[in-house]
Formats: structure tokens, sequence, C-alpha cells
């Protein structure tokens, strides 16, 4: 197999698992559930492969390729929340075993949980690759978690307050200040969690280092370096 195929190869199965749990984050979003004192959007259990993916797709393949992903998913989560409406429209058969209320207690989300969660995400993904690459750059290109670890934490902290304010508070469903311990606990979670999985994100890295071939997997870091700074410079300020 050509370094060609091994490289399509790479960005498509980190941008399956990409698709895969970002849809599945924003799906299962509208339940909470407490842990011990806190209380979370269960929407956060898939979430740390978004992270490991994203941080890999931006190491490999820039800022263009992790764009280009963030905008086909938003689409995606669109088109998933299309089928899910249309689904709820349709009436079960009288022997089904999901009757209407309960598919629409759980596939029911409100406009506005679908707006809140597309706005969340589009702005978190966008600010992760930005501080990313300056991180990247400020560093040498050396220090791989502190480029990955200090991303996550500055988009989440926006991907918190973004999703909880519009699904949550924006509506009603949450107080002030249950809006400020959910928001707040969502974020001390994937905090936690993003750090829990940074040998994740150091394995990784080595399966694909192996598989493309250290010469070949350091050439493609360094151009989508040069790509990504090049789109850095091109951005209007």
């Amino acid at each position: 197999m050509d370094v060609a195929n091994r490289r399509d190869i790479v960005y498509l199965a980190l941008a399956g698992f990409f698709v895969t749990n970002a849809i599945l984050g924003e799906l299962t979003g509208g339940k909470l559930f407490t842990l011990g004192p806190f209380t979370m959007s269960i929407g956060v259990i898939p979430w740390p492969v978004v992270f490991i993916t994203t941080d890999l797709i931006n190491e490999y393949f820039g800022r263009d390729g992790v764009r280009r992903l963030t905008l086909t998913t938003i689409g995606l989560i669109a088109y998933a929340f299309v089928v899910l409406y249309l689904s709820i429209q349709v009436p079960a058969a009288s022997f089904s075993p999901v009757n209407d209320t309960q598919f629409r207690a759980v596939f029911g989300q409100s406009l506005w949980i679908i707006v809140g969660s597309i706005i969340a995400f589009g702005i978190s993904q966008l600010v992760d690759v930005g501080v990313f690459w300056l991180v990247r750059h400020r560093t040498g290109g050396k220090h791989l978690w502190l480029r990955a670890t200090g991303s996550t934490l500055v988009s989440q902290l926006i991907d918190s307050i973004v999703i909880i304010g519009i699904a949550f508070w924006l509506p009603g469903k949450v107080k002030t200040e249950e809006f400020f311990i959910v928001a707040g606990t969502n974020y001390s979670y994937k905090m936690m969690i993003a750090v829990a999985v940074t040998p994740l994100l150091y394995l990784g890295h080595s399966m694909i280092d192996r598989y493309l071939g250290i010469e070949e997997s350091h050439r493609l870091i360094e151009s989508s370096a040069r790509a990504s700074e090049e789109m850095a410079v091109a951005e209007p300020s």
C-alpha cells in the first residue's frame, strides 16, 4: 500500500471516531445525571474520544483538516436531528416495543438544544484549532501534551457555557445557579478527562507513526505545520 493511501486511511479512521462520538455526545446531551454532588449532561461521556481525535487530526492534518471535519460534522449533526424530528412525527405501531411517548422523551430534543449543540460545537472546535497552533508555534513544535491540553482547556470552557446556556438556561429549564453548577461540573469533568487521556494521545501518536513510518509521519506533521502557519498569516487579524 502506498503512502498516500495510508494517509487517507489514517484521516478516515480519525474522522470516523470524531464524527461518531461528536454525534453521540449531541444526541445524548439532553439527559442530566448526578455523580456525587455534581450534576452533568450525559453527553460528556463520548467527548474524550473527540478530544483525542481533534488533537491528532490537528497534529497530522493541520488547521484545514480540523475545520473541514468540523463543518462536515455540524452538517451531519443537523441532518441527524432532522431525521429524528421526522421519525417522531411517524406514529408507532400498536405493538411497537417503544411507543411514541418513550421515543419522544428520549429523542425529542428541543430547538434550543439543537441550536445550542451546533453553535457550541462549532465555536469550541474552531477555538481549539487556534489555541493548538498558537501553543505549537510558541513551543517550537515541542510538548504535544501542552498544546493538546491547553487547547482543550480553552475550547471546552466555551463549549460548556454555550451549550448549557442555550439548551437549558435561556429557555428557563434551569435557574441561573443551576446553570453555573451544570456548566462548571461539565467543564471540570472534561478537564479531568483531558488530562487523564493524555497517555492515549501519545499512544495514538505512536501508532500513527508506526503505521505511516517515522519519516513520512514527520514529513506530514511539518507539512501540516507550514500550511497552518500560512493560513494563520493569510487570515484577517
